[in-house]
């Protein structure tokens, strides 16, 4: 990936976190726009407006940060377990959807049901399981299992400042932003890296070609 192209791949993942961050808090912090919309408070609207888009940047390069690590973890983790390494990160995958579900009930102390930690583990899991496929059907089937760990384990350690906030405002706002991030982080490197390769073997076919015909016009000039 050329520096071109990195910063490029920089910038649309801050795009979508912003964007995501402030469609988001159309939603979760509703109250707050109604409350500046009868009567009409258009600085008010505009701060708002500027706060979440400036907090779904933050969250993109928490998300971009932990994306990297992820790389970097996963070049270790199969230089240090080899085969071995899949397994471990199925392992670890099954130890945070239950830390998911034991920690913040735990940590709510029963004022919220079980079960809406059950919902929610599953939803992230099961949304990691779809892009996760996606990755293995557009590159090969090892893909999978180090696609769902980015999605499921990276996803959660990046989104833990958000569950050990009051409430679940904030939490929301900060797993939609993260989710979306590193969907587009995970399903575009390997197509920009694609996108490389090409230019780079059109380039040498190029280059042969010139190669050839400039030896033909050698052979004909001395002829």
């Amino acid at each position: 990936m050329n520096s071109r192209k990195l910063v490029h791949f920089f910038f649309k993942t801050l795009f979508i976190g912003g964007l995501t961050g402030l469609f988001t808090s159309f939603f979760v912090k509703a109250e707050e726009y109604a409350a500046n919309l009868n009567p009409i408070n258009w600085m008010e609207l505009f701060g708002l407006i500027l706060f979440f888009i400036g907090l779904g940047l933050v969250f993109s390069v928490v998300s971009q940060t932990g994306f990297f690590a992820y790389l970097f973890i996963n070049r270790f983790g199969l230089s240090l377990f080899r085969s071995f390494w899949p397994t471990v990160q199925v392992l670890l995958i099954a130890i945070v959807v239950f830390d998911l579900v034991y920690f913040p009930y735990q940590a709510t102390k029963d004022e919220v049901a079980i079960y809406w930690y059950i919902i929610m583990s599953a939803v992230i899991l099961t949304y990691g399981f779809i892009v996760a496929k996606l990755k293995a059907k557009e590159t090969n089937k090892k893909a999978f299992i180090p696609a769902l760990f980015l999605m499921v384990v990276i996803t959660t350690i990046e989104w833990v400042p958000g569950l050990r906030t009051e409430g679940t405002d904030y939490a929301w706002l900060m797993i939609i932003p993260l989710l979306s991030c590193n969907t587009y982080q995970l399903l575009a490197l390997h197509r920009i890296n694609r996108d490389n390769s090409n230019s780079k073997s059109t380039r040498t076919v190029n280059k042969q070609t010139k190669n050839k015909q400039s030896g033909k016009n050698v052979k004909t000039s001395v002829r």
